[in-house]
């Protein structure tokens, strides 16, 4: 190192054994990825009525007798399927254009600063998360990030298979995942930072030597407070944008364009009904006043 190399004051000496992981929905993002990627799809008809109808009819049925390890597993291969002979090249290019639209607006300027922190002094940084890593990649790269690990759809030649490689990184296999990173990429976990909103990332911020609650929901601020853990809230006095998507569909680009395409279609229906009740308001004056009209005649 020459002396023009040696580091300042203002130039922090780069730790290799020391990264942050962040968790996506919620924590750098407003609401879920996968859905504001999914109203993108379902805007450019990505998908047809007859799939959603389909895979809805499937999802209300484990609703009403309730959901097991088995039936996850079977909904989340009937929501890989949607995707199965699309071109992984394809996916991609719609997540780059669908994230510069409308997502890029989502992400908590808070954690991003966050996450910049630790780019600024020499830290990599890198996203964790259950959506499909495609996005999740994408995502770290508009950010200027590390990487990311999400979860995996298989594909051959290019093209996806419909099928998953490993689990769903989600709970425990997301530890699992930043366990294989950490002894890849030489760091030392004593060292490391992990960030998350929700109760089912206790697992990772176990894990790592300085856990951070950012937007917590609940369950997760209750245990932040009783590890002791940091507490980081970027909401600020409104409630975060939570949009509810069952487990079992936050596998795949499928799994949110089911949900949007459904939240769009009860729109629709919604609408028809008001039509439809406005009309019988209509007819229901309209009879009344025949009536005092012949009653008048009498």
């Amino acid at each position: 190192m020459t002396p023009d190399e040696q580091p300042t004051a203002t130039t922090p000496v780069p730790d290799p054994t020391a990264a942050a992981f962040f968790d996506v929905d919620n924590t750098m993002m407003v609401g879920a990825s996968i859905f504001h990627f999914a109203k993108g799809m379902a805007a450019r008809n990505f998908f047809t009525w007859r799939d959603l109808a389909t895979f809805t009819l499937k999802q209300a049925r484990l609703r009403v007798k309730g959901e097991t390890h088995d039936d996850m597993h079977s909904t989340r291969d009937s929501a890989l399927a949607f995707v199965a002979g699309k071109k992984v090249s394809e996916i991609v290019a719609l997540g780059e254009e669908i994230y510069d639209e409308t997502m890029a607006d989502k992400i908590w300027s808070g954690t991003r600063a966050l996450a910049q922190h630790h780019l600024d002094i020499g830290q990599r940084v890198w996203l964790v998360t259950a959506t499909p890593v495609e996005l999740a990649t994408i995502i770290a790269s508009r950010l200027t990030l590390t990487g990311a690990l999400g979860t995996v759809s298989e594909s051959s030649d290019g093209v996806y298979t419909g099928r998953l490689v490993g689990d769903v990184l989600h709970g425990e296999a997301k530890a699992r995942a930043v366990k294989r990173l950490a002894a890849r990429e030489g760091l030392d976990l004593s060292r490391c930072s992990a960030y998350s909103d929700s109760i089912n990332d206790v697992p990772l911020l176990s894990l790592v030597g300085r856990a951070v609650a950012v937007n917590p929901d609940s369950a997760l601020k209750a245990e932040a407070k009783r590890q002791g853990w940091e507490i980081r809230d970027f909401r600020t006095g409104r409630k975060a944008a939570k949009i509810g998507i069952p487990a079992a569909l936050g596998v795949g680009a499928i799994g949110g364009g089911i949900a949007a395409g459904i939240a769009v279609r009860r729109e629709l229906q919604q609408r028809e009904l008001d039509r439809q009740h406005e009309a019988a308001l209509a007819a229901a004056a309209a009879l009344a006043a025949a009536r005092r009209f012949a009653v008048r005649r009498r």
